[in-house]
């Protein structure tokens, strides 16, 4: 991990920067690797404490993140991640909370420790217990899971599916005009290779 540049640092001269990290760990998996992705994020550290017991862990730490985040960005929402005023991971916990970034980063295969998920920390067993992520890689996480650490995967360079033509694909269409001109129709056999798309 030496020789990386980390987004937040306990520095808070820049609350704009410190609310887009914590949007990302606020939101669900898909928008926060949006986010991290366009920050030019490979690694995202979560520190856990529900192994061991260690109540300065990040999900303690949490509803600072959604609150700053909501600060400057008006769709996070704190009563989003209540249940009757009281912050929850457990069965009683809200869709937002069970679906954010740092609860499935925090207990993804956490059920696997003792087959229940129980939370040392917060007292209860974890209302998520099987999900799969489909942005983030598990690289590391320590022994007593205190470390744990997640790669960003890379985005899909191929449009899934066989469309019939470009027509199909919007974005890719743009794209495509904005190289070559604007066309009435392009076809689906047009040869990319005269081209230089750029992305």
């Amino acid at each position: 991990m030496a020789n990386h540049t980390v987004i937040v640092d306990n520095n808070t001269w820049n609350n704009t920067h410190i609310a887009t990290v914590g949007t990302a760990m606020s939101s669900p998996e898909k928008p926060a690797w949006e986010i991290f992705n366009s920050l030019d994020v490979k690694y995202v550290l979560v520190v856990f404490g529900g192994l061991v017991g260690y109540p300065s862990d990040d999900i303690n730490k949490f509803l600072w993140m959604v609150r700053i985040g909501g600060g400057v960005f008006p769709h996070i929402k704190e009563p989003d991640y209540l249940r009757d005023g009281q912050y929850r991971i457990d069965s009683h916990a809200t869709p937002t909370m069970l679906n954010c970034l740092m609860y499935k980063l925090s207990y993804y295969r956490f059920v696997e420790t003792d087959g229940k998920g129980f939370d040392r920390v917060r007292r209860t067993e974890i209302g998520k217990k099987y999900f799969k992520l489909t942005h983030f890689e598990e690289v590391f996480t320590t022994h007593h899971w205190m470390v744990r650490i997640y790669k960003l995967k890379p985005p899909k360079n191929r449009i899934e599916g066989k469309p019939r033509n470009l027509n199909q694909h919007p974005k890719l269409l743009q794209a495509v005009k904005e190289q070559v001109g604007n066309p009435r129709k392009i076809h689906g056999n047009y040869d990319f290779s005269r081209t230089r798309l750029g992305f």
